[in-house]
This record gives structure tokens, sequence and C-alpha cells, in this order.
């Protein structure tokens, strides 16, 4: 039995000095994203899944993880990020399973329809969508200091890519295929200075209970993660030093949640133990209230 307060650190977390996208390898404080204690039980036996911002953080946790349960795992990621991805592509493959790497940036349409493209040539289909790569920049100064090249890279990154992957893969995804989308708390707690992201994250939860409506007599069932504070290379690369030294303190359990503690959840809404739940959002938040 784990106590979850005192399962990881609690702030303050060391993140480096870093630019976006950021980087694992640059973390003094390392992510866990299952590499030691994840087990598969073969859940996902013979999937094929696509995972956006597959190369760190939440997506590499979920493409451990799937790789365990038994999925060939495709991973779409910045060209920046290419060791973080090459060291994810080496674990799927260590647990047995096919990797295939595309790096490119999903704010571009056609590379979101290369990508389905790619997945349907390489691993031979798609059953699985995790719509999870995301931006986000800091801006403390609220909305007359956002940009409109931010929030238009906020909103390509985070809403566009999510309804272009799911419309070029929606047509060749089998009955019992599942859509997931990686939504926020931001979504239903936002924040001024996180002004843009919060809106394409309550975007997030809208466009998943539609699609979930939409696609349910195609047998394709649609939900959504929200995370709460978790502590990926996205938050010293995005916020000040100040707001990464006291992530996640203010959760009921005291600190920020590790990715580790996200990929099961995948896991379920990817599996067949799902098979009852479409349009739901789960929040992972460290007892924060998701409502």
């Amino acid at each position: 039995m784990i106590d979850p307060r005192s399962r990881y650190p609690k702030p303050s977390l060391d993140g480096g000095d870093q630019q976006p996208p950021g980087s694992t390898e640059a973390m003094p404080d390392r992510p866990d994203h299952g590499e030691e204690s994840y087990r598969g039980s073969g859940r996902l036996t013979g999937r094929k899944a696509i995972i956006t911002g597959g190369d760190s953080g939440i997506g590499r946790a979920v493409a451990i993880a799937y790789a365990r349960e038994g999925a060939d795992v495709l991973i779409s990621y910045l060209p920046d990020e290419e060791e973080d991805a090459r060291d994810t592509a080496a674990l799927i493959e260590k647990a047995g399973q096919k990797a295939v790497t595309m790096p490119g940036d999903i704010r571009d349409e056609a590379h979101c329809d290369a990508i389905v493209a790619r997945a349907l040539a390489d691993l031979g289909g798609v059953d699985i969508l995790v719509n999870n790569a995301a931006y986000q920049m800091m801006v403390p100064g609220g909305i007359t200091e956002i940009t409109t090249e931010q929030f238009d890279r906020v909103m390509k990154t985070n809403l566009y890519a999510m309804f272009w992957l799911s419309r070029a893969a929606v047509p060749h995804m089998p009955p019992g295929s599942s859509i997931i989308n990686t939504a926020s708390i931001q979504a239903y707690q936002s924040s001024s200075a996180l002004l843009d992201y919060a809106t394409t994250k309550g975007g997030i939860v809208a466009f998943t209970k539609a699609l979930a409506e939409d696609l349910a007599d195609k047998g394709i069932r649609v939900n959504a993660v929200a995370p709460g504070p978790i502590w990926t290379p996205l938050i010293p690369s995005t916020m000040t030093s100040s707001k990464v030294e006291s992530f996640g303190s203010d959760t009921p359990l005291g600190r920020a949640g590790q990715p580790a503690e996200l990929a099961p959840a995948y896991v379920y809404f990817a599996s067949d133990d799902a098979s009852y739940t479409t349009g739901e959002v789960l929040g992972i938040t460290g007892g924060k209230p998701v409502s």
C-alpha cells in the first residue's frame, strides 16, 4: 500500500533552465514515466496506437504503458524533441512492440493527415488515437500581453490538430476503437495567466462530449483525461521560476503528479474494460475538483 502524499517528492522540483518545448534529459529531477514500475497484462494486445506528444511527459508514459499492454505505437513530436523521441521509441521496442517515429508540427493540417497515413502504412491500422500534444506559455500580464502569434500557436496545437487528426483517423477506425483527448484542470479552474491554454482545454472537453455522441453509432468511444499539475518538460520550459518552485503545492495531496500516475487512465479508456464508457472526462488532479 502506497501513501499518495509521499509517493513522489513534494515541491520544489528542479526542471532546469529550459526553453520550449523542453527536454526530459535536461531536467535534474527527472519525471517518472513508469519505466521501472508499469507492468502490462495484455489489455491492448494487437492494437495500433497514435500518440501525439509521445516523446516525453504524459505521452511517453502512455506509450510505455500501451507497449507493455501489447500495442504497437506511433509517436508524433516536434523535430526539436528528437532525442526524447528516440528514448521513447527504444522503450516501446524493449517491450517487444513496433515503434514508429513521426517528427513534424501538428499545426500543419497536411502533417496531421500524414501521421494517420503513416500509421496505416507502418502499423497496419489505427485503433487508438491519443490527442495529447499541447502548447502553453504563462503570461502573467493577462489578455493584453497575449500576442496573436501565441494565441494562434496555442489554438492550432491544442484544438485544430485534435480536429484534423480525429477527422483523418475516424474513417479507418473499426468498432471498438478509442479516441482519448488530454484536457486539463484548466478547463474547470482556469488561470488568467493561461487564458489561451485554458480556453483550448475547455474546448477539448466540449469536443470530447460532442464527438462521443457523433461516433457512438460507429462503435468508437471518445473520452478525455483532465490532468492537474503534472511534472513534465512543459513546466520548466513555459513557466516562471517561482511557479516551478511551487508547482503542485496547492493540491490537497501537496505535490505535483508524475506522468506514470496518468498512464493507467489512458489504458483503461483504450481497453475493452471501458466498453460502456464514452463522453467522459476523468480528472487526475491530486484532489482538485473537476466539475
